[in-house]
């Protein structure tokens, strides 16, 4: 049996909360067999996957399919211009909330086509390690001749306790229910605007901002214009920042929640009457140079916390005092092919109220805002 420690970073989802779930709709049906085979093959290289934890730990022994995977055949359409919050009900609870493994993957065949839910317990990992676990076993599925070389290739890194060790022996506060009633909708930010004020800002400022300080600070002043019952005075901006890059030791094939959350606090009123290139350059200027030292500190935080049993604030973000902006600009959607080509539309399902999720196609930005 296999077994490893979850990191300081893991034990924010400890409780099971903010699984990640997209919807992909191919309109030309998948073969199954092949995508079946493909994860019983993976399982043992992504292991912690397909694992289970308890009490700080994950372990895997063997794969077991049923635990892992499911098809079902609807006599439906599955209709792409349908309203987002229609698409979200109809499919939200198609997946097992509690899940015997910590990746889950529901085929649906339809008369249009089928829909593929991948589900991961973020427990597991983050948004780079579902995409890139996907990536892999889509170009598996397409050619079975590629399963050895794949394996070959691939080196990923499953430490999580590498940089600082660590035991987590304490029982999570329980996962937050989804509110009942949240609003979906759905902004395009057209590239070449974005590029635009960055040259702007530049030009004028002579300061440098990123396109994801961009659409952040968008983001920001359209939760401000919508909740402003609920964000009088002040409110709190929280960014992922993937840190694969700056911690060597992990690698930028580590496997598992290679994270930090950053934040940022904004008085509502400067957001209200800025423009969107102030607020931007405020986000910059508070954005860290990640080191090693610096995300040691990060994770001796997270330590505190839970020394101090604090365990309401191990969670990413709290939306009763801001919003989380999770940038997904660079989902690699064209590794996404099981054999039919790439998906025909992909919804992210998981929610958070006070969120928004950042897509792109190939001209826009695409905000997808809850709240």
């Amino acid at each position: 049996m296999k077994k490893l420690n979850i990191s300081q970073v893991d034990t924010i989802f400890a409780n099971g909360s903010y699984p990640i779930e997209f919807i992909m709709y191919y309109k030309n049906r998948l073969n199954t067999k092949a995508i079946r085979s493909a994860l019983r093959k993976l399982s043992g290289l992504f292991w912690p996957m397909f694992g289970k934890y308890d009490a700080g730990v994950i372990q895997f022994d063997r794969y077991n399919e049923t635990a892992c995977f499911a098809e079902v055949h609807i006599q439906q359409i599955f209709q792409t211009h349908d309203s987002n919050e229609n698409i979200y009900q109809t499919y939200c609870s198609m997946i097992p909330a509690d899940m015997e493994s910590l990746f889950f993957l529901k085929v649906i065949q339809l008369n249009n086509g089928t829909v593929l839910i991948p589900k991961l317990n973020h427990l597991a990992g983050d948004g780079f390690s579902y995409f890139f676990m996907l990536g892999i076993l889509a170009m598996i599925s397409r050619n079975y001749l590629l399963r050895q070389v794949i394996r070959a290739m691939l080196n990923v890194n499953h430490k999580r306790t590498i940089l600082k060790a660590f035991h987590f022996d304490t029982r999570p506060a329980p996962c937050p229910a989804v509110p009942d009633k949240l609003s979906i909708s759905f902004e395009q930010i057209p590239k070449a605007e974005v590029r635009a004020q960055i040259k702007q800002i530049a030009a004028a400022n002579g300061q440098s901002v990123s396109t994801n300080d961009i659409l952040s600070a968008i983001v920001l002043k359209r939760t401000v214009e919508l909740q402003k019952k609920q964000f009088d005075k002040n409110i709190l901006l929280t960014m992922p920042v993937d840190v694969r890059r700056k911690i060597p030791q992990y690698g930028q094939r580590f496997i598992g929640n290679g994270l930090m959350f950053n934040d940022v606090n904004f008085e509502t009123a400067m957001v209200n009457q800025s423009e969107i290139h102030d607020i931007a350059i405020e986000i910059r200027k508070h954005m860290p140079d990640v080191t090693p030292k610096y995300y040691l500190d990060y994770l001796a935080h997270i330590e505190t916390l839970i020394a101090d049993a604090r365990y309401d604030k191990l969670k990413p973000y709290d939306p009763d005092k801001g919003c989380l902006v999770t940038n997904l600009s660079r989902l690699p959607a064209t590794k996404l092919n099981f054999g039919t080509g790439i998906p025909d539309f992909i919804f992210p399902l998981t929610v958070g109220k006070n969120s928004a999720a950042v897509l792109a196609d190939s001209e826009n930005f695409i905000l997808r805002l809850v709240f």
